[in-house]
């Protein structure tokens, strides 16, 4: 009888085939097309209602909601997590520097896919307890009438934030500050269950006002560190564009295929980091925008496509930048370890610090943001019943995965992502007709 690592494997070698990032993608495309290119034909229109919107609009949230960019700044700190470091080192070590061009196709279609996912986030919504909650689990109900499906994807999605939001964050956490400060496993899973519990048990308002904090001081930081080495190596980056550019279309031949094995490697682990990175299309994003204080679905939109921006085309690009600059990519390490030996060739002992710091911030993020997307499809499940309960277990599980060996646990957690993904790109297809560049016209682009 198959031990559970082998179906595991079985079920994760389905879900993360080439079917799945092929149908992760093809989605991102045909929103890409039916937005009319939004994202690049009107970048200056998203920009400015985001990141720029700060220098002439108030940007507060009221006493029931959170602001756009509180929920987006908790979206970006579920998703910039681990991915971003050992995410692109591992694209690189498995399917060379080309894998990062597809890593930037993943994340320019996937703009339009979350996009799309925050659309239909928030218009269809409900109020609970005077705030909104939306998400998959409710476009898929309100909009097909399909409440089975809608729970099935409530179901995965906290499974995985026991798993992947919570338990491997965890666990990167404690290993980030017993290699880099000497502190034992037992005391970060201590100290770190007894911080999550008191954010966590502030609900959105006080994850969202941790993140709006956290996110730009973890991004500004992570910046001007990554951007030291690369000015140490500048001379090096024409060469890593060469590497990337031409490794992502490397047709070495290969007997039976149509495709050679280089470009099909960059293929395969660029697409699937890029949405390990971005989680463009796994339906997590949406569950807090719907909680924006907002009444204008296709401005929220934008916000979803700026965090993607900076994700991944910024931050992971970053990281690659590092890696290939410094020729790490030549060492034979993946991971961490190859992520780390990118800064300790400039910055030295300062640099296993630096990285060791920037995944405590980063997990520590994604540990939080996800507490709210599996608290938030538990409370869809029991109709907000246990979540008391589920706080407190959050936590503990929180203790369980700074401690433990959770080499299967990052595994079954990679799989029930991708499962998640299934249920929310059949609504999002299904309900393509709900986001149209037309209403997208009147209500943000007649209106500059």
């Amino acid at each position: 009888m198959p031990d559970l690592t082998t179906i595991n494997s079985f079920i994760n070698h389905i879900v993360w085939g080439p079917y799945m990032l092929i149908l992760l993608v093809g989605v991102g495309i045909f929103f890409t097309f039916k937005l009319h290119f939004f994202p690049v034909r009107h970048f200056p229109v998203w920009w400015r209602k985001t990141a720029l919107s700060f220098f002439y609009s108030k940007n507060r949230p009221s006493s029931e909601k959170i602001s756009p960019f509180q929920a987006m700044a908790t979206a970006l700190a579920g998703s910039i997590g681990t991915g971003n470091i050992v995410g692109v080192a591992n694209a690189i070590a498995l399917g060379g520097a080309g894998a990062v061009f597809w890593m930037w196709v993943a994340a320019f279609f996937g703009m339009s896919t979350v996009f799309a996912e925050n659309v239909l986030g928030v218009k269809y919504r409900i109020k609970r307890n005077g705030k909104f909650v939306g998400g998959p689990m409710y476009y898929i109900e309100k909009g097909l009438h399909c409440k089975w499906l809608a729970v099935i994807f409530a179901v995965f999605c906290t499974l995985a934030a026991f798993g992947m939001g919570n338990m491997t964050q965890a666990n990167s956490v404690s290993g980030a500050l017993q290699n880099g400060f000497g502190i034992s496993p037992q005391i970060s899973g201590i100290v770190l269950a007894l911080f999550v519990g008191v954010i966590i048990f502030g609900g959105i308002d006080r994850i969202s006002k941790l993140t709006e904090k956290l996110v730009p001081v973890m991004a500004v930081i992570y910046t001007l560190a990554v951007f030291i080495v690369i000015a140490v190596n500048f001379r090096e980056i024409p060469y890593a564009f060469s590497e990337i550019f031409t490794q992502a279309f490397d047709c070495k031949a290969v007997t039976g295929g149509f495709m050679g094995y280089g470009m099909a490697k960059a293929v395969k682990y660029g697409i699937s980091r890029g949405v390990f990175s971005n989680e463009a299309g796994l339906g997590s994003s949406p569950i807090v925008h719907s909680a924006a204080d907002t009444d204008n679905p296709y401005e929220q939109g934008m916000w979803g496509i700026f965090q993607v921006f900076i994700d991944t085309i910024v931050l992971c690009t970053l990281m690659a930048l590092c890696i290939l600059t410094t020729h790490a990519d030549k060492t034979g390490l993946d991971g961490i370890r190859l992520s780390t030996y990118s800064f300790e060739s400039v910055l030295g002992f300062a640099g296993n610090l630096f990285m060791s710091l920037s995944i405590i911030l980063f997990a520590f993020a994604t540990l939080i943001s996800w507490s709210y997307y599996g608290e938030k499809s538990l409370e869809y499940l029991t109709d907000g019943k246990y979540i008391t309960a589920y706080r407190i277990f959050y936590a503990l599980v929180t203790y369980i995965g700074c401690i433990t060996n959770i080499s299967l646990v990052w595994d079954i957690s990679d799989t029930i992502n991708g499962l998640m993904a299934i249920p929310n790109l059949a609504a999002l297809v299904l309900l393509s007709s709900k986001v149209t560049y037309s209403e997208l016209s009147d209500k943000l682009l007649r209106k500059r």
